[in-house]
């Protein structure tokens, strides 16, 4: 088997010490982050908590969310977990919260036993001042009706609307704004999208998608999409001031790598995604078993190549993960490919890594987050020609770009092969790829997007009104 971060330990067990963990390396990271920044000047420390005040001060000035202050905002999440889509949500609520709204969280399908992650996410939620509901009964009807923003996040979500608001439905569209993530076809069913028509506006994380939601819905359902709004996604200043942290970066890298198996030396691809067929991890482990072989077979000098695939979950004990643990038995590369199970904090892997690969499958991702993580983090991306990747990674020159389907499992390969042998190539790509991000993914990018969004609704809600 592929080696596992924490494979002796069982998963129920295994995530309160998962939790320290990340709380833990967090402070680590602040340590580092504030250490770094700090003077050894007694006298400059002496202006320090009035320097942080005023731009605290200047930043809520700024923000171009201000406008939400006091309004009172309801998110509907057709689930909770470790996903992009709740993810985003819960980083929308942050914002929100950030500027002094109301927010209200519900989440439409929850597990009826206890589990760890929807209790770990929900106390983070509850930590930061948003307002955890049950999405049924009363309470949740009555939010709904009081509410200035419904925000319904993933089609999935509109099931919510006829099961518990029901005759108040028609009340609550004009001021709902739909946030939509998925690409598969699959979600395109009446039930679920039926009032899709009637809301203030779609929310669309990448062109390539929202075209695709237009044509999809007109001619298979003849339904027409309202005013669609495409909003690229943002890193977090979290994340990117981790990513920018040079002393943060090499205490994660030993770290990571330390615990992997794997030399500062050897060369690290990354697949950071939950497990499932439509993420490619299949095809990925296929592309660098053949890397290997064609390294072999031309004596080329390149560093040990390793793999690590991040977002299993053994405790589902899915058939697709089997196989792929059964892929890399059976071609006898388990001391090149490791298994890490999912996880909220991606920073860790981001600063171990070389390169990100993207290998989603079909039609792609809607925007692909994790993407512009990796770009800041100076990681060239190895991406596929398909979906929202295409408007991120600029092919041949932030990364290189290969078909999906088995027709990208040599070119993706090669491109593997040509990272690994061009080391002022892939720290070129990596550069260029930050600056990308400096210029259009960051936190205060997405926060104008989404702002100048808000707004918008916000004033056809109230001329409905």
């Amino acid at each position: 088997m592929g080696k596992h971060s924490t494979a002796s330990i069982p998963f129920q067990k295994r995530w309160p010490l998962m939790i320290l963990l990340l709380f833990s390396l967090s402070t680590v990271i602040v340590f580092f982050i504030s250490s770094s920044s700090d003077s050894s000047c007694a006298s400059s420390r002496h202006y320090k908590d009035d320097a942080e005040n005023q731009i605290r001060v200047a930043d809520q000035v700024a923000n171009p969310l201000s406008f939400m202050k006091s309004k009172l905002v309801l998110l509907v999440s057709h689930e909770l977990s470790l996903s992009g889509g709740p993810l985003l949500l819960m980083e929308l609520a942050f914002l929100l919260r950030g500027v002094g709204a109301e927010v209200v969280w519900i989440t439409n399908q929850k597990p009826t036993e206890l589990d760890e992650v929807v209790y770990s996410l929900e106390h983070k939620m509850l930590d930061r001042g948003v307002q955890v509901f049950s999405a049924k009964g009363q309470k949740a009807i009555d939010t709904a009706l009081k509410a200035d923003l419904i925000v319904l996040n993933t089609a999935v979500a509109g099931k919510w609307l006829d099961a518990v608001l029901k005759e108040y439905v028609p009340r609550v569209l004009p001021k709902a704004l739909w946030w939509i993530h998925e690409m598969r076809g699959h979600y395109f069913k009446v039930e679920y999208v039926k009032h899709l028509p009637f809301v203030a506006g779609v929310m669309i994380d990448s062109h390539t998608t929202a075209e695709y939601w237009r044509n999809r819905t007109q001619e298979r359902l003849r339904i027409k999409m309202p005013k669609t709004y495409v909003v690229h996604l943002g890193n977090s200043k979290e994340l990117m001031e981790v990513a920018e942290n040079s002393v943060a970066k090499r205490v994660l890298r030993e770290h990571i790598r330390e615990s992997l198996g794997v030399r500062n030396e050897d060369m690290l691809f990354a697949i950071i995604n939950s497990v499932s067929r439509g993420k490619g991890q299949d095809l990925f482990l296929r592309s660098f078993h053949e890397s290997l072989q064609l390294i072999q077979e031309k004596k080329l000098q390149v560093p040990s190549l390793h793999a690590v695939v991040v977002g299993s979950d053994m405790s589902a004990q899915t058939k697709f993960e089997t196989e792929l643990r059964n892929f890399v038995v059976e071609k006898n590369i388990q001391d090149r490919v490791h298994f890490v199970n999912k996880t909220l904090n991606v920073a860790p892997y981001l600063a171990s890594v070389d390169v990100l690969v993207q290998n989603s499958q079909a039609r792609g991702e809607c925007f692909g987050r994790i993407t512009i993580e990796a770009m800041a983090f100076q990681l060239p991306v190895l991406g596929t020609a398909v979906g929202g990747t295409m408007e991120i990674v600029v092919n041949g020159t932030t990364g290189w770009l290969h078909p999906a389907g088995k027709e990208g499992v040599t070119p993706l390969a090669e491109n593997i092969i040509k990272l690994a042998t061009h080391v002022e190539r892939r720290l070129t790509m990596g550069k260029k790829g930050y600056k990308r991000v400096k210029e259009m993914f960051l936190e205060h990018h997405m926060s104008h997007r989404i702002a100048s969004v808000l707004k918008e609704v916000l004033r056809k809600s109230n001329s409905n009104t």
